[in-house]
């Protein structure tokens, strides 16, 4: 006799165990099986994880990082000095990273409703309140009230400065391992936005401390792969949109709307033919030890340096093999830079961990507790990158 099989809601089991539970306890006998109320007890993270579906927040977030990305490719066409500020850290700031991020953050509050909205993200209002920010905060308002307004879903009413103000500062709120929260860099890989090279609006959820979603869109990356691009070619059509939902694999299409297609890592099982990513500054990333590394691993190919989680779209599709990143010392790396690349790559059948092989954690806060770096590469390739990885930061330690 087969046994039929179902699954729940989490907001049917949250009902069934708040209103059916505490019946057990009063002199009542169980009409089910003592094994369904031990299933009813199980925790919310497993259940949500095992039974819930995000379709919903998924097509909104495609929606939101492809307005975004339409508002980042008007900025970078007629970049103007002006457009150009430097954050109290010295790194460059656009209209576009501002404009991108109060437009994915009005897109899903009006999506998806704003009473438990939360979002982590990268940027916030205060270099804007300022005199010498008014100018640029009348640029970022008049953008995003266009990029609304040219979808003709979003642009009912103009946004004001303070609606617009608000929409960017709803960026700070700091994760954790409980409930929903939105994680975004609203331009990842300014330097190669200000250079016109990539960059990405990288956008994924957080559920229970997992990522359930990730969206990449990528405006420069070819839709073709790196290995075969032409870079002198005009025709070679570019703006990937890659997006992934937990159980349901890796999807990629263009940014304007093409029929998507399911990616997958490459099968690569020999590290001489393997190609790798890594950052195009090497601000960002140890170039020495990754060159060790590759020069263990007897790779022949030079590695393919660009900005971005472009580098984790790119990757998920198979055009390389490994991807390598090893901050300076004292770097620590935001779940921003990570989230959204590391479901694309994790649902395409590839491997991402820190340098230990320990998997990412993003229910910490706002940053990654990390050993040493962050390695991605297919599933057969991970035990001999991981013993190149730990074999070339015990000779770079013993150098010291």
């Amino acid at each position: 006799m087969e046994m039929a099989t179902f699954t729940l809601s989490s907001r049917t089991i949250n009902s069934l165990t708040q209103k059916t539970l505490p019946l057990l306890t009063k002199n009542t006998k169980p009409h089910f099986p003592f094994s369904l109320c031990l299933t009813l007890r199980a925790s919310k993270s497993t259940l949500r994880a095992v039974s819930m579906s995000y379709d919903k927040e998924l097509d909104a977030a495609k929606n939101a990082a492809s307005l975004a990305a339409r508002l980042c490719q008007k900025v970078q066409k007629a970049l103007l000095q002006a457009d150009v500020q430097s954050k109290s850290d010295k790194s460059p700031v656009t209209v576009a990273d501002y404009g991108s991020q109060a437009v994915v953050s009005v897109v899903l509050q009006k999506e998806l409703g704003s009473a438990s909205f939360s979002l982590v993200a990268e940027e916030d209002s205060g270099d804007l309140r300022n005199e010498e920010g008014k100018a640029t905060l009348q640029r970022i308002m008049k953008l995003v009230n266009e990029t609304l307004a040219s979808d003709g879903t979003y642009g009912t009413a103009p946004l004001s400065e303070e609606d617009v103000l608000a929409a960017i500062d709803s960026g700070r709120s700091e994760g954790g391992p409980s409930g929903q929260h939105w994680v975004l860099d609203p331009i990842d890989g300014t330097k190669g936005f200000l250079r016109g090279d990539q960059y990405a609006i990288a956008l994924g959820l957080l559920d229970e401390g997992k990522v359930v979603l990730g969206v990449l869109a990528c405006p420069n990356l070819p839709l073709s792969s790196l290995a075969s691009h032409n870079l002198q070619d005009d025709q070679d059509k570019v703006g990937c949109l890659f997006y992934a939902q937990v159980g349901s694999g890796t999807y990629m299409q263009s940014l304007d709307g093409s029929t998507p297609t399911k990616v997958h890592v490459t099968d690569l099982d020999n590290p001489e033919e393997a190609s790798f990513f890594e950052s195009f500054e090497a601000a960002h990333s140890l170039h020495d030890l990754s060159s060790l590394i590759a020069k263990k691993l007897g790779v022949k190919a030079p590695p393919v340096r660009i900005d971005s989680q472009a580098k984790y779209g790119a990757l998920s599709r198979g055009d390389g093999a490994i991807y390598l990143r090893f901050p300076h010392k004292g770097y620590r790396e935001k779940i921003w830079d990570h989230a959204a690349g590391y479901l694309v790559v994790a649902e395409a059948g590839g491997v991402v961990s820190d340098a230990a092989g320990n998997p990412l954690d993003f229910s910490k806060g706002r940053y990654l507790d990390l050993h040493e770096g962050i390695i991605v590469t297919n599933k057969k390739l991970m035990p001999a990158l991981l013993k190149a990885v730990k074999e070339s930061l015990n000779e770079k330690a013993s150098s010291l």
